[in-house]
């Protein structure tokens, strides 16, 4: 049985039928269900998604015995992604757990294999037990600049990047997806998430990373989405000379209050078990300390930072105070009537212009391109221009109504 229990709990039926009612756990602002209409509970997604994952996985090893590497190559992708997403609602370490993981790994495995370029499973030291990561290589595995990418807290390694659309890759540059504690892999390992030790982590691979021929050991840089967003934020903070720039999308690095206690009940279950924790009062200590707020002078590198105007898990008046003490080169981009998924155009998959927009930001970092004293708002109209435009510029969310 899953642990701890705790007082959010007793919101179980009506987050079950909100589950029933809109196919999803989390962001209902969303449109579309991200689960099928089978799935009338929280406790049969796994059952459910892990269906359509191995229906994947079946037509694609027959479109390999028939020949067909790239369809085979998009479907154990797909299926690797599904079973990732079926595995994370089981919230304890059993056999379903066990099996649904062990597909996503395995699936993974034929996409390293049939990929159109090197993509090697990596197993990093850290602290006294070893973080598994996918290394994607350029063609050639020529000396680049190499990204880590921070996957949120309903992510594995495996779901990003889409290995058919690279985003770092097609900007010349190595990147390597991590399963940090808490995540993918180490909850397998029974390596679980403290308050600190993710972002230590973070600086242990890319220091890792700087052993490597393959790697530019001075343009090492992070993109880091949703609560991941928090440990990239919180490794920048560290002030740690590797890490060369940092992208934020997707604000999760303030006060854990708001994603646990008044977001979805979803959210406070998991990291029960992300941490490990054997009581509700331990969690609690736990996530008190999770903020970087009253860190930021510790971020020397330029970063990015990008929110939702209405991100309940990070209020915006809070993350404009957060980006006005950073002193480091700095930019930030409000998304007008958003919420924590900040895109300019509808996603497809893995497939989101944050990410494009991301790298193409680590790039001009990396390149040099944002000296001491930078420091750029945006407030990204609905239905307006983009981050590299002049429509809101140096306008902000507090005084929507100055155009």
């Amino acid at each position: 049985m899953r642990e701890p229990r705790l007082d959010r709990d007793r919101q179980q039926w009506i987050f079950d039928y909100l589950v029933k009612e809109t196919g999803r756990v989390f962001h209902w602002d969303a449109d579309g269900r991200v689960f099928p209409a089978s799935v009338k509970s929280h406790a049969q997604i796994s059952k459910h998604v892990g269906r359509i994952a191995q229906r994947m996985e079946r037509v694609a090893a027959e479109e390999e015995v028939a020949g067909h590497k790239m369809t085979a190559f998009e479907l154990y992708y797909r299926a690797s992604a599904q079973f990732a997403a079926a595995q994370h609602p089981v919230l304890e370490t059993n056999d379903e757990k066990r099996y649904l993981h062990g597909r996503c790994i395995a699936n993974y495995e034929k996409v390293i294999e049939l990929a159109p370029y090197p993509i090697e499973r990596v197993e990093i030291p850290f602290e006294g037990v070893e973080l598994q990561c996918n290394f994607h290589m350029l063609k050639g595995r020529p000396k680049a600049p190499t990204v880590i990418f921070i996957p949120g807290c309903d992510m594995t390694k495996e779901i990003y990047p889409d290995p058919q659309i690279n985003h770092a890759l097609d900007r010349g540059m190595h990147l390597l997806s991590m399963d940090g504690p808490g995540q993918g892999m180490s909850n397998l390992r029974g390596i679980k998430l403290t308050a600190d030790n993710y972002e230590r982590a973070v600086i242990a691979i890319a220091k890792w990373l700087q052993g490597r021929k393959e790697v530019d050991p001075d343009r090492i840089a992070v993109l880091a989405q949703s609560m991941g967003s928090h440990w990239g934020m919180a490794a920048a903070a560290m002030g740690d000379p590797v890490i060369k720039a940092t992208v934020g999308a997707w604000a999760s690095y303030l006060d854990k209050y708001y994603i646990l206690d008044t977001f979805s009940p979803r959210y406070k279950q998991l990291f029960g078990y992300l941490t490990g924790a054997k009581s509700e009062e331990e969690l609690d200590r736990i996530v008190s300390q999770m903020s970087v707020e009253g860190k930021e002078a510790g971020i020397t590198a330029p970063t990015l930072l990008t929110t939702g105007e209405y991100d309940a898990r990070s209020p915006v008046e809070l993350v404009y105070r957060f980006y006005d003490r950073i002193t480091a080169p700095k930019e930030l981009w409000v998304y007008e009537d958003t919420y924590h998924q900040t895109t300019l155009f509808p996603a497809q998959g893995q497939r989101m212009d944050c990410h494009s927009m991301g790298m193409d930001w680590l790039v001009d970092a990396l390149a040099g391109k944002f000296k001491p004293g930078y420091a750029r708002k945006m407030y990204l109209r609905t239905g307006g221009g983009g981050p590299h435009g002049t429509q809101g510029e140096s306008q902000d969310s507090m005084h929507w109504w100055v155009k």
